[in-house]
């Protein structure tokens, strides 16, 4: 099995793209919905946050308000080094099980849907190819509008608190532009699930993981007899 990080900007049209590879049977682990789950009630993110960010970025049910929460760390460096370092080991560890889960079922490939694959970069070193979904920068500031009925500044801030996506499709394998119809950017997800699926690079790590084993089974057998001689040499000394 191999990873693929997918990345993109904010409302560069990330989710499309993966329901799309859910629909051509590609497993895909997002990072956007773990991070909902891992701030939800009682979790060990969310009394992080209740102490680190006070009683103004929650709801009256006690839920975290996202919103109020955006406005502080898109304005605030510091806060939002802080909000993920609260919330980024939490993610990462369920994303793992995900995966984990995915690698046992016996999965060719598992798309990684991560918003800041090449700000972090701390996945990139298990990711075998990139792909970055792009979008034209005046269509992804009306779908951002349009979509959190932010206004044009409140927006701005929000894709500039991230990485250009010219810098992020000059680093990527694959780029998907999905400024027109769907239909087009499914033509191009299709092209590169074709490309994925012929290569020969789950096979390499098969071969690899069945070598690992052996060799994790013949040190336990070569151990098993060491265990084995010296109880057999004690019980004779006994004797």
């Amino acid at each position: 099995m191999f990873l693929i990080g997918l990345t993109g900007g904010i409302a560069s049209g990330k989710s499309s793209v993966c329901r799309i590879l859910e629909e051509l049977g590609v497993p895909v682990v997002d990072a956007d919905l773990i991070a909902r789950e891992v701030v939800q009630i009682g979790t060990p993110a969310y009394q992080r946050i209740q102490k680190e960010f006070g009683p103004d970025v929650f709801q009256v049910s006690g839920e975290l308000d996202r919103g109020k929460l955006g406005a502080v760390i898109f304005t605030d460096e510091e806060k939002r080094k802080l909000i993920n370092s609260i919330t980024h080991p939490q993610i990462y560890s369920k994303m793992k099980r995900q995966v984990f889960r995915h690698f046992i079922n016996g999965e060719q490939m598992v798309v990684l849907d991560l918003p800041l694959l090449f700000e972090t970069g701390k996945a990139l070193p298990y990711i075998y190819k990139t792909i970055v979904v792009n979008c034209d920068p005046e269509e992804q500031l009306k779908r951002l509008q349009a979509r959190g009925g932010y206004t044009e500044r409140q927006a701005k801030e929000r894709i500039e608190c991230q990485m250009p996506l010219s810098l992020k499709t000059a680093r990527a394998d694959f780029v998907i532009e999905n400024s027109g119809a769907r239909q087009y950017t499914r033509s191009q997800v299709e092209d590169i699930v074709r490309t994925l699926r012929a290569s020969k690079r789950h096979v390499r790590n098969k071969i690899l993981l069945a070598l690992a084993a052996l060799v994790v089974l013949a040190a336990t057998c070569w151990l098993l007899s060491v265990l084995i001689n010296v109880v057999a040499r004690r019980t004779t000394q006994l004797l």
